[in-house]
């Protein structure tokens, strides 16, 4: 019997979007300064909503950046598995104050839809604009990462949404200048909400799962099984466990029954190895058991 991890897999280093993150917070909470400020200008109760939704989405940065810096740091002897949790904590914190943050512009459109106001079109026109400058290009900082990184996706989510909510609101702004139609702002408001939630949901389930040690969803469990069932020698496969440890990285535990042949260590490296390239799980522990294949643990990955 013999107890194996991939030890050369597990000091890979994350990508870092320290200055990706050091741009969009500085050059984001500045607009939201000045964004705020020229709302009350206009009167634009909705432009006064996205200063908030925006200031919100700051604080979102601020909170994905420390994840990301954790992600980095080495275990420790009370943290073994060092900090990558604290990425999955970031996505769930992120993803919940998206959700709030339609809420908010939800409440905001119903009250504007009910209690028309007149506003300052140019000066929504311009911020808005402006918005969509900032927002959409600290947005293509993180485009890079959002595949691979549920932290990073979460950040370029929020800004992606605030430049499509800036958008929003330059085009509401311009129809309301030439017809005079103060109903469409909330109207848009609303539809900007079922946008921002039906691209939150897959994010919020998502960190949800890996909070809950689900199988991550780029996992094919079946496919796992399959190639390990397939191994010269192996007769059973059992507790095996797939988890997140964070937002990208993935381990995997398993019990191999082999009692035909000795699993030699380059058949242990050959086999960390495979795990990492087909399916990118690259903290793995085997341990293999010779002999009565009716010992199973009491478990079986069925």
């Amino acid at each position: 019997m013999g107890d194996h991890s991939n030890d050369h897999a597990h000091h890979h280093t994350p990508e870092s979007f320290n200055l990706a993150f050091g741009i969009s917070v500085g050059l984001n909470l500045a607009f939201t300064f000045i964004e705020a400020v020229y709302a009350v200008m206009a009167n634009s109760m909705s432009l006064l909503a996205d200063a908030g939704h925006n200031l919100g989405d700051v604080l979102g940065l601020l909170f994905a950046w420390g994840a990301s810096y954790l992600v980095t740091k080495a275990a420790t002897e009370k943290f073994s598995y060092g900090y990558k949790r604290s990425s999955i904590l970031a996505a769930l914190f992120n993803s919940l104050l998206l959700v709030g943050t339609s809420a908010i512009i939800a409440y905001e459109s119903i009250n504007k839809l009910m209690y028309p106001a007149y506003v300052n079109e140019w000066i929504v026109i311009i911020v808005a604009l402006i918005g969509i400058a900032i927002n959409g290009g600290t947005a293509l900082l993180f485009m890079r990462g959002r595949k691979d990184d549920l932290n990073i996706k979460g950040a370029f989510l929020h800004l992606a949404y605030d430049a499509l909510i800036s958008l929003a609101v330059v085009i509401v702004g311009i129809i309301i200048l030439y017809t005079g139609w103060m109903w469409l702002d909330p109207i848009v408001g609303l539809a900007i909400v079922t946008a921002i939630l039906w691209g939150t949901w897959g994010l919020l389930r998502d960190s949800t799962d890996l909070i809950l040690d689900a199988v991550p969803r780029k996992i094919n469990r079946t496919q796992v099984v399959e190639f390990l069932e397939n191994i010269e020698g192996v007769k059973t496969v059992h507790d095996l466990h797939i988890w997140g440890l964070g937002t990208k990285d993935v381990a995997l535990t398993c019990h191999l029954v082999i009692p035909d042949r000795t699993f030699s260590g380059k058949d242990y490296q050959d086999l960390h190895r495979d795990l990492a390239h087909k399916f990118d799980i690259r903290h793995s522990t085997i341990q293999v058991e010779s002999g009565n294949t009716d010992l199973d643990c009491g478990h079986s990955c069925d």
